[in-house]
């Protein structure tokens, strides 16, 4: 009866067990040179890597940045009000507190979802893809990497209250009923978008099926 690591294991092989490098601008398969680590692409002269280089250290320390930046982000003002009746500063979650209260519960979904459900969801989703690559896990090597597609599909998406803000700054300036400044909370919010995509950018994929040939150091 075969075991585990059998049922998991895919019968292809991985294109570097095999010799053959992708180039990441044009695409093209290219056979590999033994023993060779500073290969061009015949086509377009781009650098040629088996694997992006120190791909599991850049993605955590841009991960880790990101978790640090994610408290300031959240406990920091976003944005600072000042009017006729005095001045007030707002923090991500009490702007959605406020959206809520005042009807706009929509709104306030949307933006508690792009602001603060989907940046931790990013943060824990590619901690989960890092931690299980490096102890070269078998298990739901095909999830995992839908997971990795869903990180990258939705980071852009993330910095909807950064956008409202500048909406919002632009109308209430130009009416000059208030003044509307953004806060420390939204230098630190757009950092976190930036660092989560850079971490998703800095995580090879390929690394999730390295631990499908046992005879990869």
């Amino acid at each position: 009866t075969p075991g585990p690591e059998e049922l998991a294991e895919p019968a292809a092989r991985t294109a570097m067990a095999s010799g053959l490098m992708t180039c990441h601008d044009c695409g093209l398969l290219t056979k590999a040179a033994p023993h060779v680590h500073d290969a061009s692409c015949p086509r377009c002269g781009a650098h040629l890597h088996e694997r992006k280089p120190a791909s599991f250290a850049r993605t955590w320390a841009f991960l880790i940045a990101a978790m640090v930046l994610y408290i300031p982000a959240n406990m920091l003002p976003v944005m600072n009000t000042s009017s006729l009746f005095g001045s007030e500063k707002d923090t991500i979650l009490s702007g959605v507190v406020y959206l809520w209260t005042s009807g706009s519960w929509p709104l306030a979904i949307i933006v508690f979802v792009a602001s603060i459900a989907v940046p931790m969801l990013k943060i824990i989703a590619i901690m989960f893809l890092v931690i299980s690559a490096q102890r070269r896990s078998l298990a739901m090597l095909q999830q995992r990497t839908r997971v990795y597609r869903v990180v990258e599909l939705v980071g852009r998406w993330s910095m909807l209250d950064i956008y409202v803000i500048t909406i919002l700054v632009a109308l209430v300036q130009f009416n000059a009923l208030a003044t509307i400044q953004a806060g420390p909370a939204a230098v630190a919010f757009g950092a976190v978008v930036v660092l989560t995509m850079f971490a998703a950018m800095s995580f090879d994929p390929r690394l999730i099926w390295d631990a499908t040939e046992h005879d990869h150091g």
